[in-house]
């Protein structure tokens, strides 16, 4: 008897505690469940000026108290919007990251309002030699003449948003890509500014650190710059020899033969 009741005892502690975890979790699932809300998210990397699609979105649940702000819960609030950032897997689709409703896809969808796209033509060298990446930012020199006619270089524009290369809006900071053109985000102003430098000069790009907001205000540099005494930049320049002094010389007059004939520098001791 005493076997059978211990029996009986340990299948009802096991019934009780097997009952205590279904309870204990079904009241976790229900807290969950208050206190999550669904936010739409990227199901893959989406390109910068790509129109979303359903096939590029997908609902998760997300913490109700760290939701993000301009985040969304309906996907078909997104239909034929377009990202103006780079989107990776995984990543809320915020009001922020894209641009205005009607907008089209691809470049003229990523141009901030006010803002203006130019592009120039660049080679391995002046494109920083393919490290210009959309979503950089450049400084635009100029080398051209001045009003002496005399060569000068100067920084005309700064902090310059690279919006593409070529015809590519997406940024791959894995490797180079050396292109022929580099499209530029300028307000109206630089883009006169710019179409002036590029008609009176040929033009560079100098990458910036992208948390780097010093500006650049220099005067440009001259061929004098270069060139300058050791007295003003302490850096001592080869100096040409000077020329030997002549030699003395002596006129022999013999008749009518006249002759002449140098002097052997005298020996000092």
């Amino acid at each position: 008897m005493k076997n059978v009741r211990a029996i009986w005892m340990i299948v009802i502690s096991l019934l009780l505690g097997l009952a205590a975890v279904v309870a204990a979790g079904k009241w976790v699932i229900e807290r969950a469940s208050v206190d999550a809300s669904s936010v739409i998210i990227a199901s893959r990397d989406i390109d910068v000026g790509t129109r979303l699609t359903p096939d590029l979105l997908q609902s998760t649940d997300w913490p109700r108290a760290s939701t993000p702000p301009g985040s969304f819960q309906d996907a078909k609030r997104l239909d034929s919007r377009v990202v103006k950032v780079n989107l990776v897997r995984g990543e809320p689709l915020l009001e922020s990251k894209l641009a205005p409703e009607g907008a089209m896809g691809g470049l003229s969808g990523v141009i901030a309002e006010g803002k203006r796209a130019i592009t120039v033509r660049v080679n391995d060298v002046v494109g920083v030699a393919g490290f210009a990446l959309p979503g950089n930012k450049v400084d635009i020199l100029v080398n051209t003449k001045d009003e002496s006619d005399k060569p000068i270089s100067k920084i005309v524009l700064e902090q310059i948003l690279v919006l593409a290369v070529a015809q590519d809006l997406g940024r791959d900071e894995t490797k180079a890509k050396v292109v022929n053109a580099v499209t530029l985000e300028v307000t109206p102003e630089q883009a006169e500014k710019l179409d002036l430098a590029r008609s009176v000069g040929t033009l560079s790009l100098a990458l910036r650190n992208q948390i780097d907001k010093s500006p650049g205000t220099t005067d440009g540099v001259r061929t004098r710059d270069l060139l300058r005494l050791r007295a003003e930049t302490g850096t001592a320049f080869p100096s040409r020899s000077k020329p030997a002094a002549p030699k003395p010389t002596v006129e022999i007059i013999r008749g009518i033969h006249k002759t002449e004939a140098k002097l052997a520098a005298k020996e000092t001791r």
